[in-house]
């Protein structure tokens, strides 16, 4: 096929971008590496827009939350990562979770069978010279490819770990302990939660200070963990009630067998749509296997927990993007190349997706000759946009989720209560007249 845009990348950024593109009229060159005898050490499949970390992407609430108000953004855009997210989710209460294996076949076959679209199964070593094109290989980038921006870019590329949580067995979970409910009872009951007595959890707590950890690699080292995918051993160190107050905290949970709050809970969310697969929510890590399923295994209800997937480290690069693009996403140094997706510096699987959004549709403006405005800041999408392209300090630049933090500050005196639905209001709002134009 003759291509117009080449995509590098075949995640959720190269997904979404290949098909606003396709949709657009674009003739598209989507390469990616997998597939080709090549793999990631944290990737399991060839298929396109695989997740590899968490099933969740977070949130629903489009009308108190940002990523919930990202959501519906993307959707009212026709984005592809979304329509299979919502054809593939599992309970997971206010949250929107998905069959990670149907949610990825689905994105791939569509793709696949698209006429605008060429899925070619090959490593990219070095930037495109000329022609359009968006790199979207993600947070584990080929180390060529990695050089060949650095070079281009003239600054070196930063790194921080991403962590994988276990995935647990369902029918290896001793409900007789456990049971379901979600926290304050809001939606269904879509969690499975370990209750700990002070006792057990001051135990479990020493067994992470004292648990065997992966040894990192002299190009791992000293490389600042993301806080949104903190590995449970680092919050343990930074004190005993860290994890009582994070991914282990119980409020809201009423244990039935006492009518009361444990003094710590473990919750494990559906994997998938069968429901025979739950992982540890917040437990990424970096404890060795053996360890791992060792003291897993003292947590009330799991003694006997057989483990699909136990946790995991991946390096993730990113570039100092409000350094290095413009407010289309551009590469200022070389302008035919845009950057999208984690590479860029967002954190999350709909922030990544979003941006590949963005992308796909800049990209298509371009090669039609016709001009597109950046999304406005006071949507979640622009929002987004603007921290990478410029509204966060390129000297300490670091990844973020999207978060109303990122927003413009809403006008006049507004209550703390309604400040939420205040910033979703507007967004709406700009949304629509920004996709009038």
């Amino acid at each position: 096929m003759t291509y117009q845009v080449h995509i590098i990348g075949g995640g959720l950024a190269g997904s979404e971008a290949a098909w606003q593109l396709a949709q657009a009229g674009m003739k598209v060159r989507l390469s990616e590496m997998r597939g080709s005898g090549e793999m990631t050490p944290a990737h399991q499949t060839d298929g396109l827009a695989e997740l590899v970390c968490s099933n969740s992407f977070r949130s629903d609430d489009a009308e108190n939350n940002a990523v919930g108000l990202l959501h519906a953004e993307m959707r009212a855009l026709n984005s592809l990562i979304m329509t299979a997210a919502d054809a593939h989710k599992v309970p997971a209460g206010s949250a929107l979770a998905v069959d990670r294996d149907q949610f990825s076949a689905q994105v791939t076959e569509i793709l696949r069978n698209h006429p605008n679209i060429e899925i070619v199964r090959e490593r990219i070593d070095t930037l495109p010279a000329s022609g359009l094109a968006i790199v979207a290989t993600g947070p584990l980038t080929a180390a060529k490819l990695a050089e060949s921006i650095g070079a281009a870019t003239g600054s070196d590329s930063l790194a921080f770990f991403d962590a994988i949580a276990p995935i647990v067995h369902r029918d290896s979970i001793d409900m007789d302990i456990c049971w379901m409910a979600s926290r304050w009872d809001k939606g269904d009951k879509d969690y499975i939660n370990c209750p700990m007595s002070k006792e057990q959890y001051l135990a479990f707590h020493q067994g992470l200070l004292d648990g065997e950890k992966t040894e990192f690699r002299d190009w791992e080292k000293d490389t600042p963990y993301f806080e949104g995918c903190m590995p449970i051993e680092v919050m343990a160190e930074r004190g005993v009630d860290t994890l009582r107050y994070g991914p282990m905290k119980p409020v809201g949970l009423d244990d039935p067998k006492t009518g009361r709050w444990p003094y710590a809970v473990v919750q494990l969310r559906q994997d998938n749509a069968l429901g025979t697969l739950w992982n540890m929510v917040g437990f990424q890590t970096k404890l060795k296997f053996a360890e791992q399923v060792r003291l897993f295994r003292t947590i009330p209800g799991l003694e006997n927990a057989e483990f699909a997937r136990l946790g995991g480290l991946h390096r993730n690069t990113f570039i100092n993007s409000p350094q290095l693009l413009d407010g289309q996403l551009r590469l200022r140094k070389a302008p035919h190349i845009r950057f999208a997706g984690q590479i860029t510096g967002c954190e999350g699987y709909v922030e990544s997706a979003a941006i590949g959004l963005l992308a796909g549709r800049f990209a298509a403006a371009e090669a039609q000759g016709t001009a597109i405005e950046s999304p406005p800041p006071t949507t979640a999408l622009g929002a987004l946009l603007g921290h990478i392209t410029g509204g966060a300090e390129a000297e300490n630049y670091q990844p973020m989720n999207v978060n109303f933090g990122l927003f413009p500050p809403i006008e006049g005196k507004v209550k703390k209560k309604d400040r939420k639905s205040a910033y979703t209001g507007r967004a709406r709002e700009a949304l629509s007249e920004w996709m009038a134009q």
